[in-house]
């Protein structure tokens, strides 16, 4: 069994494989959570952490007893190729995201766009080589700089039912330019690789990804897991080596 742990800015998403079939996932607010979760934690006899933050050194520290533990960073071997120009900066989600997408979809074209605290995009070619991509502030942290660095629009936070393109009133205004705005973006996004790589395939994850799949035109495949998913595989292909 694999256990993968993707730590991020504010939630720690972590799963249980049965090496490709998923079997278990939970989210743990904090890390003394997660390692309180020692049943959980019991389960498993591989481990990979994905991490975006410094914060996981206790829990790396406490898997002394696993066979095999792999902390995913830009020398962890992957099964496509790395062509980013600053590999060394580059996010674990981005390039496990990637992956994931890679494992459903090799040998095509996928841009993998990951909605979560940014969005970013992520692009893999046919040839399976991971060239780069995009990031740009995701729909909480769009509303939070209005806020921050305005004298009077009001601290507001994500409306996941909002619609309407025209705002009658300030927050409605605010919802309609960062929500329906980021919709609009990653529309634009979509159709300008669109025009650049034959036979796209788009895939959208993250925690602000369902609300955003409904506002897009384009045909997208949503894959709420696809970052846990490609961390397995790096696990998996590590191990097989």
């Amino acid at each position: 069994m694999n256990l993968i742990a993707d730590i991020g800015n504010t939630r720690i998403k972590t799963a249980i494989f049965n090496h490709t079939t998923l079997v278990e996932k939970k989210i743990h607010s904090t890390m003394h959570e997660l390692m309180a979760d020692t049943a959980f934690l019991a389960k498993a006899e591989n481990v990979i952490i994905g991490t975006v933050v410094d914060s996981y050194k206790p829990f790396y520290d406490s898997l002394g007893s696993k066979k095999k533990i792999i902390l995913f960073e830009s020398s962890t071997p992957v099964p496509l190729k790395n062509l980013y120009e600053s590999a060394a900066t580059l996010g674990s989600d981005r390039l496990a995201a990637s992956i994931g997408a890679f494992a459903l979809y090799p040998n095509q074209n996928v841009l993998t766009i990951d909605a979560g605290t940014c969005i970013k995009y992520n692009f893999v070619n046919s040839d399976n080589e991971y060239i780069g991509g995009a990031i740009s502030p995701g729909l909480a942290m769009r509303l939070r700089a209005m806020h921050q660095f305005t004298g009077r629009l009001p601290e507001i936070t994500p409306d996941y039912n909002y619609e309407k393109l025209t705002g009658r009133s300030t927050k409605e205004s605010m919802l309609s330019g960062a929500l329906l705005g980021a919709a609009a973006e990653i529309e634009e996004c979509i159709n300008r690789y669109t025009r650049t790589h034959a036979s796209l395939t788009v895939v959208v994850t993250g925690g602000d990804g369902p609300y955003l799949c409904k506002q897009l035109k384009n045909r997208i495949f949503a894959h709420p897991d696809i970052v846990l998913s490609g961390l397995n595989t790096i696990l998996n292909y590590n191990i097989e080596k």
